[in-house]
Parts: structure tokens; sequence; C-alpha cells
């Protein structure tokens, strides 16, 4: 059988009209996407607009799915499942973006560090951490620092807390001498406790070094010293601290008092706290300077007292003080004497706290870093009463 030419003259009419017609089509089919896409989108934007997160949400997921290698709508849905704490969809969301090869190195960083996020504020601290380190060198590197930071300090790593820290500071992130020597002291408090004095005090010595102007390293040096003691040596290291941080010496006048009680050293002492009463009042210099007149007698001690507890009451109304007066007082109706002793106290029990500058967080103890907002050195050396 022959081949008639007339068929190919006929077939390629047809050929040219058929793929003419596809090509209208893919076309139209391609525009329609790209038009319901945009829709898509900026519907959940003016749902996210209004805050109507859960449209917002459906608009969105409408729109990856329209258009799957679209990032950016991958990290607003990232984010809003992150705040709405959907935190299991976050994860996969920034997953899903990782895992693409066509991923720029830019938005896998990105996509990484919303990974990271996913993860803190999933309570996932493990997954945080290994997130977290992978942004080493990223423009996000020193937000990781600041997140690995926190998450070492909540588990009590100071010794990761610690080179983190010297990291930061040797990229000029900041200055974090003073949080450097609270973690020292940290990890010399938990030596301490496992009978290890030594090593305990090496870590202070070496606290002090590395922040000469905070005072806690001091504190618990002169208390590390008592107790191995060493009064003498405490009560050269309070002194220092007197000079080098005068602000603190009410957090140390109980120790000072211990110190000189031990070392017979009680003028000096006492002439120390009074100088610095007389620059600053205070109710733990106050009680400091009673306690070392007490052993010279009782009805002069007793006088002292009210004489000191007098002074400060004409400086400043203080209801603490107040109490303390009252209880070396006779009153000519003694037998109502508890009750008012004990009214007293009640009223100013909630002004002998200490409370934190940074939440308000108040407690009876002072803290060098606050239970509540985990800052440091965000307590006052001044009871509520004081500020």
């Amino acid at each position: 059988m022959e081949f008639d030419p007339s068929w190919l003259l006929l077939g390629l009419p047809v050929a040219f009209v058929l793929g003419w017609l596809a090509s209208r089509l893919d076309l139209r089919q391609l525009r329609n996407e790209n038009r319901s896409a945009p829709k898509a989108y900026f519907r959940g934007l003016n749902f996210l607009l209004n805050e109507q997160q859960d449209q917002a949400i459906d608009a969105f997921i409408e729109a990856v799915q329209s258009d799957p290698e679209t990032a950016e709508l991958h990290f607003a849905l990232g984010n809003l499942f992150r705040r709405r704490g959907e935190y299991n969809r976050a994860v996969r969301v920034h997953e899903h973006l990782l895992s693409r090869d066509d991923l720029s190195r830019q938005d896998r960083e990105r996509a990484q560090h919303g990974l990271a996020l996913d993860y803190l504020k999933a309570g996932l601290l493990d997954r945080a951490e290994d997130a977290l380190r992978r942004l080493e060198g990223t423009p996000y590197e020193a937000q990781a620092h600041t997140v690995l930071l926190t998450i070492h300090e909540r588990s009590h790593d100071w010794a990761q807390a610690m080179a983190i820290a010297e990291r930061m500071q040797a990229a000029q992130q900041g200055d974090f001498s003073t949080r450097r020597a609270h973690y020292l002291c940290e990890q010399a408090l938990a030596q301490g406790a496992q009978g290890d004095a030594a090593t305990a005090q090496a870590l202070l010595e070496q606290a002090v070094t590395t922040a000469p102007a905070a005072a806690r390293a001091r504190i618990e040096l002169a208390r590390l010293q008592l107790h191995q003691g060493q009064p003498a040596a405490a009560l050269r290291t309070l002194q220092a601290l007197a000079d080098a941080v005068p602000t603190a010496l009410p957090l140390a006048a109980p120790l000072l008092v211990e110190a000189a009680n031990a070392t017979g050293a009680k003028p000096p002492v006492s002439a120390l706290l009074q100088a610095h009463y007389e620059r600053a009042p205070s109710l733990d210099v106050l009680d400091a300077i009673v306690a070392l007149e007490a052993p010279t007698g009782a009805d002069d001690a007793h006088r002292g007292a009210q004489r000191w507890y007098a002074d400060y009451l004409g400086k400043q109304a203080s209801l603490v003080v107040a109490g303390k007066w009252l209880a070396r007082e006779t009153l000519t109706h003694e037998e109502q004497h508890p009750t008012i002793q004990r009214s007293l106290d009640l009223a100013a029990k909630p002004l002998t706290r200490y409370r934190c500058a940074a939440c308000g967080f108040e407690a009876h103890q002072h803290f060098w870093q606050c239970p509540g907002c985990q800052s440091w050195d965000s307590y006052p050396a001044r009871r509520v009463e004081e500020l």
C-alpha cells in the first residue's frame, strides 16, 4: 500500500489546531490557578487582620494547596499554628519546607529558626537545642545563642551556659561577665553541697575575678569562709565588698555580725555599718548595728536598740521598725502588749519582703535570679518598705 501525501497535508493543520487548543486550555487552567491562589491569600490576610485566625488558617491552607511551592505561605501558616499553640502542625509545616530541595539558603535558615521556636514553645527543650545549634554561622546565630542560654539556665546546666555566654561575649553580643559570675557561683554551691569546699572556694574566687562589681561572689565566698572556720578571711572579703559594691552591704550585714563576733572586731565593723547607715538607712544594717551592741549589757543594749530604732523612725516612717521599737518598750497596760505586738508583726510582715524589679514577684528571701521571670540581679538589696 502506497503512502498518500495528501494525508500529511491534511494531518498538519489538524495537529496544529489540536496543539493550539491544548495550549489554550493549559493557559486557561494556569490563569485560573493563579487567580485562585491570590484570592485565597488575600482572603486569609483579611481574616488575619480581623483577628479571625481560624478562617485565616483555612484560607492559607487553600492557598498552599493551590500552590505548594510558595514558601511565604508556608511561613505564614507555620507562624499562625505556633501562635495558636498547635505546635505539631507548625513543626510539620517547617519540616516540609526543610525537606524541599529547591528551597533557597535564606529560606532554609528561616525555616530552621521557625522549627526551633516550635520545639521551644512546645517545651521540647532537647529538640529545640538541637535545632538551635544548626543555626550556627547564620544570621539567626545571636538569637539562637540567647535562647540556648535560657534553656541551659532552666535546666541548671551551668557549664553549658558558661560556654554559651563566653562565646556571646567573644562575639561582642554583650557583656556577660556578671552572668558568668552567677554561673560560677551556682557551680560552687553545687560543689559545696557535695562536700568539695576547695573546689567551691576556687570557683568563687574565679567569680570575683570575672565580675569584681558583682556582689554575690563575695557574699557566697564569705559565707563559705565562715563555714570553713576562717572568720578573718571572711571579714576581709566582706570589707572588700563594702568598698566595691556598697549598695549590697544590707545583704551581707548578718555575715558581718557573725565575722565580727568570731574575730572580736566589733568596733571597726560597727563603725563600717554605722557609716553606711548614715549614708543610706537600711533595716538590715540597722538590725546588724543593734546586734553588735547587744552583748555589752542587757540594759545598755536595750536602751541602745531603742535609741537606734527611734532614730530610724525620726528619719522615715516604718511599720517594721515601729514594731521592733514597741517590742522593747514598757507599756502602761502590759497585758495588751502581746496583742498589739502580734497585730503590728502581722501588718509589717509583707513589708519585709524583697520585690523583683522586673516582674514584681515578692519573696521573703533575697534571690539572685527571680523565680518568676528568671531575671538575674533583679531583686534590690532593700526590702519592700524601703523602696
